[in-house]
Parts: C-alpha cells; structure tokens; sequence
C-alpha cells in the first residue's frame, strides 16, 4: 500500500493522522516542507521559545506585599501596676518591596534575547534536518538511475543468454558462452537487490526525518539531479558568511544575551526600595490611634555585598571575549571548508563532463562494433559481453561520482544555509 502525500497543509496532516494510499511522487521541497512543519526537534525549540516569552512577560512584576498583625508595646502578663496607657496596642503592619525600574527592564530584555537565541538554535537545527534530508534524497535520486542502467543491463544478458542457446546447436557458440551469459544475469539480479535494499533504507531514513511511519512508501522526483551541474561561484567573504549561517547567527545572539546579562548584572549596584505602614491601635482605648510611615532603600554599594556582582560582571566579560574568539573560529572553518568543497565539487563536474562527452561515448562505439561483429559472426559473446560489461560499469561509475557532487552540494548548501 502506498500513502497518497499532497503539499497542501490540510493533506499533510494524513502523514500522522489519515493515510490515503496511493503511491504518487513527493518532490524534495514537499519533503523539506514537512520536517520543518513536523519534527519534533524543532517543536521542541518552538515550545522552549514559547517558554522564555511567557518567562520575559513577568520579569516586570513586584514582589507580593507582605501584611501581618501582633502587638506593639505590650508589657508580659502576671506585672503589677500597669496603667492603662501602658497597656500597649494592636499593630497592623503591611510591607511592599518596589524593584528598581531599571532591574525589571534589564532582566526583560534579557530574557527576550534568550528567546531570540533558541529561535537561532532551532535556525541551526533545520539547517543540519534540511541537509541530511538533501543528501538521502540525492542518494535515492541517484539510485533510481542505477536501477534504470542495470534494468538495461538485465535486459541485454537476457538477449545475450537467448542468442546463445540459439546459436549453439548450429556451432556458432559454446555452452560455456551460456553459462557465462547466466552468470553475469545472476550478478546483475543480485545488484538489483542490493540497489532495492539501499532504496528502502534511503526511504525510511526521510520518514524519520519527516516524523512519519517507516512502512510509508511514496516516489520521489529524480529530476531534482541533473547530469551535468552547473558550476558555483566561491564564496570567501566572512561578512557575507556571517549573515546567512545560522549557528553564526546563534553565537551572536548567544554574545549579545550574555552582555544583556551582563548589563543585568551591573543593575545590582543600583538601589531597591521599600514601604513599610504600621497602623497602632491601644488596648485600653486611652491613648490616640497611631501609624508609622517608612520608607527604605537598600544599599549595594557596601564592600561586602558590591564584591559578588562585580565579580559577575567581570566574569561574563571574559566569556563574552571567548565567545567572540569561537565565532572567528568557526567563521574562518567554514571559510576554508567551503573553499576545499568548492574545489572538490569543481574537479567532480568537470570529470562528469569527461564522462558525458568522451568516455561513455567512446564505450558505446565500442560496444556498438564489437555486438556488430558478433552479429555478423566475425566476433564471440564473451567479447561482446565484456564490451558491455565495460559500458554499464563506467556508467555506473560515473553515476556513483554524480552521486558524490550531490553529497558534496548538500553540505555546500548547508555550510552557506541554503
């Protein structure tokens, strides 16, 4: 059975939910479309962004007021003498700590660019999702087109064997051209097995990757691969590299979090406040009703507390640089890693160039005028065979260094985010 997959959102939910049968092709954007709608990975980051907004949203808020309720001047039972005014009073008391403004805001931003960080961390992620998904695809486009050459490899033993057994009663050929004939049959069978098992393994693999059952089979587009790529152009501007490459990307709101958090820090040397109201009601109802007022602040800037966030806001300084150093690592990485996969994609196209125009070609022609020889009976099947044997081997040969430029081209595009 086979699962009808369209692109169209509403039909993209029978992947988890509703399958329809039918086996129809699934193009690699379709592909692409449905990890990034449906991994979990990503939702995974989704939800953690989701988090942090929820978190930025409180970071305004005061801490609860405080009330209470006790006695205020009262003299311990059992005294003697005690007169009425002395009989001390019932106090009310409630407390509110008001944060200083400009810690709320800090720690809002804050928490606001820790948000923009998982947006990059989940940026990076597709990126790495989106290559192995390029690459599977690739390989199984590539395989389709192997299986075409030895299909065409069957057929002709086929036709080889069936000439044979005619031939042999007249003396034309041997019974061990018959026999060679079926066994070079039986390699290609067994190469046709092994392509099916690599086919299905590629299969499950981008089911994985789009978050669907194994057992979902489908087509793919083989025309995502064409036989002679066209060339790229080099890229070595780090600047330019800087702004498409989401890891990159990711360090840098990583920096710029960690100096918010550093500005967070230096908030501490900044005063906090507080109102404090106490309302006195006498026992003995002699005396007036009382209240005290009181305001207060703190004071950071004391040797003994202003030593902690100093040393924090020290100690982010110096991973702000070591982050800095890792981002010019990795930018001068991936520099040179692209440099060194534009040149190995370079001599790639210009070898399938020979391929193409010269040494497939060539094999043809001679294929062609050994199997007219034989045909004329001025030539033996195992010439012929071997003339074709040569011809679909350096066809599959060139088939397997496609199939590297296109492995190379998925991790090209994902070291420039494409």
């Amino acid at each position: 059975m086979k699962l009808s997959i369209k692109i169209l959102p509403a039909v993209l939910l029978l992947f988890v939910g509703l399958p329809v049968f039918a086996q129809q092709r699934l193009s690699l954007d379709s592909v692409l479309q449905v990890i990034r709608r449906q991994h979990p990975l990503l939702q995974q980051f989704e939800r953690r962004v989701s988090a942090l907004d929820a978190y930025a949203e409180g970071a305004d808020a005061w801490m609860p007021p405080m009330a209470g309720a006790g006695t205020f001047m009262t003299p311990y039972p059992f005294q003697e003498d005690i007169m009425p005014d002395n009989k001390g009073s019932l106090m009310l008391a409630v407390e509110q700590q008001i944060p200083n403004p400009a810690k709320t805001g800090a720690k809002e931003k804050w928490l606001g660019s820790k948000a923009a960080v998982e947006e990059a961390r989940a940026l990076a992620a597709y990126n790495e999702l989106r290559a192995a998904a390029k690459k599977a695809y690739y390989q199984w486009a590539v395989l389709e087109k192997k299986q075409a050459v030895l299909l065409e490899m069957q057929r002709i033993m086929i036709t080889m064997k069936k000439l044979a057994k005619i031939r042999y009663p007249y003396g034309q050929g041997t019974l061990g051209n018959i026999y060679e004939a079926e066994g070079r049959l039986y390699e290609v069978e067994n190469m046709l097995l092994m392509i099916a098992g690599e086919k299905e393994q590629k299969n499950i693999l981008l089911n994985k990757l789009m978050d669907i059952p194994p057992t979902v089979d489908y087509l793919i587009d083989t025309g995502v691969i064409t036989t002679l790529p066209a060339r790229l152009v080099p890229v070595v501007d780090t600047l330019e590299l800087a702004e498409v490459r989401s890891d990159i990307l990711a360090l840098e709101t990583g920096i710029e979090s960690m100096r918010l958090n550093q500005e967070l820090a230096r908030t501490e040397a900044k005063p906090d406040f507080g109102l404090r109201f106490e309302h006195m009601s006498s026992y003995s109802g002699m005396m007036p009703q009382q209240f005290t007022l009181m305001g207060m602040v703190s004071i950071p800037v004391a040797p003994w507390s202003s030593r902690g966030y100093k040393a924090e806001v020290k100690g982010m300084g110096f991973e702000i640089q070591a982050m800095e150093k890792e981002r010019e690592v990795m930018l001068n990485e991936a520099v040179a890693e692209l440099a060194a996969m534009h040149i190995e994609l370079e001599v790639l196209a210009q070898q399938l160039q020979n391929y193409q125009q010269k040494i497939i070609p060539a094999l043809e022609k001679n294929f062609e005028v050994v199997m007219l020889a034989y045909e004329e009976n001025n030539g033996e099947l195992p010439m012929v065979i071997d003339a074709w044997e040569d011809l679909s081997s350096t066809r599959l040969d060139y088939l397997d260094r496609l199939e590297s430029y296109y492995v190379t081209l998925a991790a090209y595009e994902k070291e420039l985010e494409r």
